[in-house]
C-alpha cells in the first residue's frame, strides 16, 4: 500500500500511473451515471410505483438535490478526514441506495432512495480533488484531464445505457446492475487507491463555515464558478430540449435515433485531456476563450439551415459534439485554476465550484423547457446563445481586473 501522503508535506508523488489515472477517470464516469439513470425511465418509473404524472419530476429532481447537498456538505470534508475511506464510505451509500431504489414499489422509499443517490455520488468530487493532490504540480492540468474525461462519457453514456438495460429487463435491473459496478470498484478502489490523510485540524463546523469566506475572498473562485454556471445551463438547455425537439414533428426521430445523437456527443469529452494539457502549458486564458465561444458557435450552428433537413440534422450533431466540447474545456481549465489557491483547500473549492455550476445547470434546464414550450427551437437556442455570451463579457473583465489589481 502506498505510504499516506500529507498535504501539510510539500512532496508530491513523481506522478500518478497511467494506470491509477485510468481507475480514478472510470470510478468518476462509473460513479457520476448514477445521477443521469433516470432521466429517460422517468415515465415508465413513475406509472410503475404509482407516482403522479404531476409528480415525476421528483424523480429526477430529488437525485439533483441530493447531489447538490452533497457538494455543499459532504465534498469539502475531503479536507478534513481521511480520502480513501471517506471515497469508499460514500459509495457504499450510493450502493445501498440503488439497491434501495431497485427494490421500492412505492413513492416514498423510492424518492428517499434517489436523494441518498445524489448523495452517494458526490465521491466523484471527492475523487477529482484526491488525483489533484496526488498529481505533480507540472502535470496537475493533465491528470485532472484525463480524470474530468471519464467523468463527461459516464454522463453523456448514462441515458442509453439506462435505457438499453431497461429495454432487455426492466428499470429495476438498471438499479441492480449499477449497485453490482459499486460493489466492484468500492473493493478496487479500496485496494488500489493510497491513503491520504489531510493536516488540517478543525471541527466540521468551522470546515463548513470556512467555505462562505473562501467563496467571499477568492476571486478565482467566483470567476470561474460564474464562467461555469452559463456554461453548463447551456448545456442542460441543450441536452433537455433536443431530444423534445427531435422526437417533434420536424425531424420525427424515434427513441433509437435520439439515442444515437446523444451518443455523438461524448466526442466533447476528448476536449478534458486537451484542455489539462493547455492549462500545464500556461494557456488557460486563451483555453478559456475557446471554450466559452464554442458553446455559443455551436448555437449558432443549428440556425443555418432549414430545420427537419438532412444539413440540420447534421449540424445539430456537430453543434452537440462542439458545445461538449467547449463546456469541458471550460471545466478543466477551470478546475485547474482553483485547485492553485491552496491543496490544504481542494476539496472546499471544489465543493463550491461545482455547487454553483450545477446551480447553472438546474437553471438551464427549467429554462430551456419554457423556452422550447414557448417559442420552440429558436428561442431556446437564442437563450443558450446568450449564456456562454454572458460568461464571454465577464470574461474579458479578467485582464482589466488583473491590471487594476497590480497598480494597486
Amino acid at each position: 500500500m502506498t505510504a499516506p501522503v500529507s498535504i501539510a508535506q510539500t512532496q508530491h508523488p513523481a506522478g500518478l500511473s497511467a494506470g491509477m489515472t485510468f481507475l480514478m477517470a472510470a470510478a468518476c464516469g462509473l460513479i457520476a451515471a448514477n445521477l443521469y439513470y433516470t432521466q429517460p425511465l422517468a415515465g415508465p418509473i413513475a406509472l410503475d410505483i404509482g407516482l403522479p404524472a404531476e409528480a415525476t419530476g421528483l424523480i429526477v429532481t430529488l437525485t439533483q438535490i441530493g447531489y447538490g447537498i452533497g457538494l455543499l456538505l459532504l465534498v469539502p470534508l475531503g479536507d478534513l478526514l481521511e480520502n480513501r475511506r471517506l471515497i469508499v464510505t460514500m459509495i457504499g451509500l450510493v450502493t445501498l441506495a440503488l439497491i434501495a431504489a431497485g427494490l421500492s414499489t412505492t413513492p416514498g422509499p423510492f424518492l428517499t432512495a434517489s436523494l441518498a443517490i445524489g448523495l452517494g455520488s458526490v465521491a466523484v468530487q471527492m475523487i477529482v480533488p484526491f488525483a489533484a493532490n496526488l498529481a505533480p504540480d507540472a502535470a496537475r492540468g493533465r491528470v485532472v484531464g484525463n480524470v474530468m474525461s471519464g467523468l463527461m462519457v459516464g454522463i453523456m453514456m448514462a441515458r442509453p445505457t439506462s435505457g438499453l438495460i431497461a429495454g432487455l429487463s426492466s428499470w429495476h435491473a438498471v438499479f441492480y446492475v449499477s449497485a453490482v459496478v459499486m460493489v466492484g470498484l468500492g473493493s478496487l478502489l479500496w485496494v488500489q487507491l493510497p491513503t491520504r490523510r489531510p493536516a488540517a485540524r478543525m471541527t466540521y463546523g468551522r470546515l463548513i463555515k470556512s467555505m462562505g469566506k473562501l467563496l467571499a475572498t477568492q476571486p478565482v473562485l467566483q470567476r470561474r464558478a460564474a464562467y461555469q454556471a452559463c456554461q453548463f445551463a447551456a448545456f442542460s438547455l441543450f441536452w433537455t430540449v433536443t431530444p423534445l425537439y427531435l422526437a417533434g414533428p420536424r425531424f420525427g426521430l424515434g427513441h433509437n435515433g435520439i439515442a444515437l445523437f446523444a451518443l455523438a456527443g461524448v466526442a466533447g469529452a476528448i476536449a478534458s485531456p486537451i484542455a489539462g494539457r493547455l492549462a500545464d502549458k500556461g494557456l488557460i486564458r486563451p483555453a478559456t476563450a475557446f471554450g466559452l465561444v464554442g458553446v455559443g458557435a455551436a448555437f449558432l450552428m443549428t440556425q443555418v439551415a432549414t430545420e427537419g433537413s438532412t444539413t440540420a440534422l447534421t449540424l445539430l450533431t456537430l453543434a452537440a459534439i462542439l458545445l461538449d466540447f467547449g463546456v469541458t474545456m471550460t471545466l478543466v481549465t477551470g478546475q485547474r485554476s482553483i485547485y492553485e489557491l491552496g491543496a490544504e483547500l481542494r476539496s472546499r473549492l471544489n465543493g463550491l465550484f461545482m455547487a454553483i455550476f450545477f446551480t447553472g445547470g438546474a437553471v438551464g434546464s427549467a429554462l430551456g423547457a419554457w423556452a422550447f414550450a414557448s417559442g420552440g427551437w429558436w428561442l431556446a437556442s437564442m437563450i443558450g446563445l446568450a449564456l456562454p455570451a454572458t460568461a464571454f463579457a465577464i470574461f474579458l473583465t479578467e485582464k482589466i481586473d488583473q491590471e487594476r489589481a497590480l497598480k494597486h
